[in-house]
């Protein structure tokens, strides 16, 4: 089992910084990738982009290319999500997520076995 808690969120303005963390506990993450999702009301959740924790490569939904950066704490066992140039479409719920490396695609929500409890985002015009 691995347990994940966000931290961070709140409201900005359109063009604002903000920064998300995730530590994560329980288990090992060896072997594991960890992302970041987000979800809207009525909508599936979305791949804001994800890690490797092994070697640290990133991966990002092509939404947030150019504006959002994952980094990794390996020590701290720490991901974070840092959110630059926000858009009043990037309001949602941002969700942490870590599953075992597979087959599946790491772009995809079944690719994870393990949530947080979610962030609300809310980015105003």
């Amino acid at each position: 089992q691995v347990q994940l808690e966000e931290s961070g969120g709140g409201s900005v303005q359109a063009g604002d910084s903000m920064s998300l963390s995730c530590r994560a506990s329980g288990r090992t993450l060896r072997f594991h990738i960890l992302a970041w999702f987000r979800q809207t009301p009525g909508k599936a959740r979305e791949i804001v982009g994800g890690i490797r924790w092994d070697d640290g490569t990133t991966y990002y939904g092509d939404s947030v290319k150019g504006r959002f950066t994952i980094a990794r704490d390996v020590a701290a066992n720490t991901l974070y999500l840092q959110l630059n140039s926000l858009k009043p479409e990037d309001t949602a719920v941002y969700y942490c997520a870590s599953g075992l490396k597979s087959t599946i695609s790491s772009l995809t929500s079944r690719a994870y076995s393990y949530w947080g409890q979610g962030t609300q985002v809310t980015v105003s015009s």
